[in-house]
């Protein structure tokens, strides 16, 4: 049946199969919400950290911010998603885009992690992420030194992502919750500029609900964001979640005419997303809240977004010199 005018069939390209504990409503629950949602495709990630109900805390924590207790990297998590797909029906798996998360991106072993899970699970990974470099206060919750993108570690994950032609999610804040200006933006462009080959999702474009908490809206990002559109052709901006209010809607609920005519320009560089974690029952709320602004765009671009983007990143099939059409 063809699909009405303006009636979207979506693609989830951000969506974590378990949350903060490890834990899913499962792939039933995920395959439910997906048909009656007209979500036909979701990108599949673990969550690479786990918070630590702390011997300090009499109440075990709903999220990572719940209390002060810390996270940790949770390498197990890549396990999980791939069992998790493993046991789809056959007819299923062409909707699911696993991704492999879980790893240190401070570590310098962590490629061999990687590498050590591709050969594990043969033809199973699309791609690497969502990474978590600068990631508000979960950035201070789990020990260590702060993750960059343009870490030596993540050099060599950029690396390795090369060779297997797989797409890299990285979160990473493109400022603190306080500086009114891009401060960490070198760690983003670094990785592009050094690593052609490699096709970059930006998780929401650098923003996040504590950026916002403290900041409302980052004046900067919109034109941050095309410089460096034109600068980097290996550049992919994930809207999901923060990036939709306040830039893509106004306070009205209106589509704002200057990210629409960033999109037009670059049509083929936008995608949209959940951000759920483990429970999928807000999956529609989150996809179809995108339509006024899908809306705002030529048809042809509208559906690009919703839908074909995030396929056209992932790998060229085995023996194929092109990446497959949505």
């Amino acid at each position: 049946m063809p699909l009405l005018a303006r009636d979207y069939t979506y693609t989830d390209a951000h969506l974590h199969y378990v949350d903060f504990f490890q834990e899913s409503a499962g792939m039933p629950a995920l395959i439910e919400q997906m048909d009656e949602k007209r979500v036909e495709h979701v990108m599949l990630s673990g969550i690479p950290v786990a918070k630590k109900w702390s011997e300090n805390e009499p109440k075990r924590p709903r999220y990572y911010a719940g209390d002060d207790g810390s996270a940790y990297w949770f390498t197990a998590t890549d396990v999980l998603v791939a069992e998790a797909y493993k046991q789809l029906p056959t007819d299923q798996r062409h909707r699911f885009h696993p991704f492999l998360s879980g790893f240190n991106p401070n570590d310098k072993n962590s490629d061999a992690h990687i590498r050590r899970m591709l050969e594990l699970y043969p033809g199973l990974w699309q791609g690497i992420g969502e990474v978590f470099t600068r990631h508000d206060d979960l950035t201070a919750l789990i020990h260590g030194e702060p993750p960059r993108a343009n870490s030596d570690a993540m050099d060599r994950v950029y690396t390795l992502a090369a060779e297997y032609d797989l797409p890299v999610m990285v979160h990473s804040n493109i400022t603190s919750q306080r500086e009114r200006n891009p401060l960490y933006l070198q760690e983003v462009e670094e990785p592009l500029r050094n690593h052609p080959r490699v096709r970059f999702i930006w998780a929401h474009a650098g923003t996040s609900m504590e950026i916002h908490r403290h900041q409302t809206k980052l004046e900067f990002l919109l034109p941050t964001l095309q410089r460096m559109l034109k600068a980097y052709a290996n550049l992919y901006i994930d809207l999901s979640w923060t990036v939709r209010e306040p830039y893509l809607l106004d306070e009205e609920g209106k589509p704002n005419a200057g990210w629409v005519k960033l999109v037009e320009e670059y049509p083929d560089r936008f995608m949209i997303g959940s951000d759920v974690v483990g429970r999928f029952d807000s999956i529609g709320k989150y996809m179809h809240g995108f339509d006024v602004f899908l809306d705002a765009l030529p048809e042809e671009v509208a559906h690009k977004v919703a839908r074909d983007n995030f396929l056209a990143v992932l790998p060229r099939p085995e023996g194929s010199a092109e990446r497959v059409e949505p």
